[in-house]
């Protein structure tokens, strides 16, 4: 097999972005969200959505690649001591191979190089597999939930320490 590299998505990468995105959306996410949040992820939606993401200068968008195929993504920032997670997304065909676990590994990196102290992400409450995930990786729930009127799905926000030893 050969190697994973991790790199800075550019607007190039668009379409495979946005393709790795739905394959989630539709197959990852069917029996966990409600069908209609599902069903109103079209494809001109998911493409103005990352088409935003990629102008952005908030934070970077970082993919992994395997033989010029983007195969997931990891979207991430930091303002002052706090650091977040905003999207972290893997081909429903590559999951299982540790390439989740690479690409949040490198945003938590990341988030320490740019000074963040503490990181938060928000997962759908229902996606037992990421929240397990996660937890895997030493990310918490920390009480805070949400329901986004855009998906309609209740969400939790999971926290972790970005200290050294953490």
């Amino acid at each position: 097999m050969s190697s994973l590299e991790l790199r800075a998505a550019s607007q190039a990468d668009h379409a495979a972005i946005v393709a790795v995105f739905l394959a989630c959306w539709r197959r990852s996410y069917t029996g966990l969200l409600p069908q209609p949040a599902i069903d109103e992820m079209t494809d001109e939606r998911a493409s103005a959505l990352w088409q935003r993401v990629l102008s952005e200068t908030a934070g970077p968008v970082i993919v992994a690649e395997r033989e010029g195929e983007i195969l997931g993504m990891v979207r991430f920032a930091a303002v002052g001591d706090q650091g977040a997670v905003h999207s972290l997304y893997v081909s429903p065909d590559a999951q299982g191979l540790g390439l989740g676990t690479t690409l949040l590994d490198s945003a938590v990196s990341s988030l320490r190089t740019r000074g963040a102290e503490a990181a938060r992400l928000w997962v759908f409450a229902a996606n037992t597999p990421s929240v397990a995930f996660y937890q895997s990786r030493g990310w918490a729930p920390d009480g805070e939930t949400r329901t986004q009127q855009e998906f309609g799905a209740p969400e939790i926000r999971l926290s972790r320490s970005l200290e050294a030893s953490a």
